[in-house]
């Protein structure tokens, strides 16, 4: 990319989010993103103090326009419930539009970042509180609004959620397929569904036809008769 004429911090940060999620921190050196921010190097540290100081302000941008936008957009429907199942379904098809397999810039650096910089891993893990406290507001008024079981622990299923989205994050990268990756969210979602749900799936599962296999040592013949095995 050539340099740019003017110093456009938006499309700069952008291009060094880009550049981070596709390479990774680590293997991402100075001269890779002043080519992608279209800056000289010394621009870059004059602006940003260098590669970590400009990855923190890349993880800012990122969970702007990720989790933070997500969030205030499913919260403003007023649908605390139906809130915690679109962020899910939404986190489900993009990673399987996720053709690179790049998953989450937030969830790359707290497995790659996070363990050998404490500061940086502190930035992390006030991102994703910030979903799992997205998760827990909801829980709170879907429960005032009798949309979910009322003797639900808001604190533990709100970790337990935010547990489940990592995990599909990460499985993603390898297995993105729509069964398994929302096979994994089902189970984790039914805890926020009523009693009354729950019933009818128990008496659903309780009528539907259920295989009878034969274990005996012999089994009879279209006449009638028993035959040998």
């Amino acid at each position: 990319m050539g340099r740019r004429k003017q110093f456009d911090e938006t499309e700069a940060i952008d291009d060094a989010v880009d550049c981070f999620w596709s390479r990774g921190y680590q293997a991402t050196s100075v001269r890779d993103l002043a080519l992608c921010m279209g800056i000289g190097g010394a621009s870059l540290y004059n602006a940003y103090g260098g590669k970590r100081g400009l990855f923190v302000k890349a993880l800012a941008r990122y969970a702007d326009r990720s989790s933070r936008e997500r969030i205030a957009r499913l919260e403003a429907g007023g649908q605390p419930k139906q809130a915690i199942e679109a962020f899910f379904a939404e986190i489900i098809e993009r990673s399987l539009k996720d053709r690179q397999h790049k998953g989450c810039l937030l969830v790359n650096s707290a497995l790659d970042v996070a363990p050998h910089d404490a500061g940086i891993g502190k930035v992390v893990a006030g991102y994703l509180g910030e979903i799992r406290d997205f998760f827990r507001r909801n829980i709170v008024a879907a429960q005032k609004a009798c949309q979910v079981p009322g003797d639900l622990d808001d604190a533990e299923v709100s970790r337990h959620l935010l547990g489940v989205l990592l995990g599909i994050r990460v499985l993603a990268r390898t297995r993105p397929d729509r069964e398994t990756l929302e096979a994994v969210a089902r189970p984790a979602l039914r805890l926020l569904d009523p009693p009354q749900a729950e019933a009818r799936r128990s008496r659903k599962s309780a009528s539907a036809p259920r295989l009878v296999f034969d274990t005996g040592s012999t089994s009879k013949s279209p006449t009638g008769r028993p035959r040998s095995r």
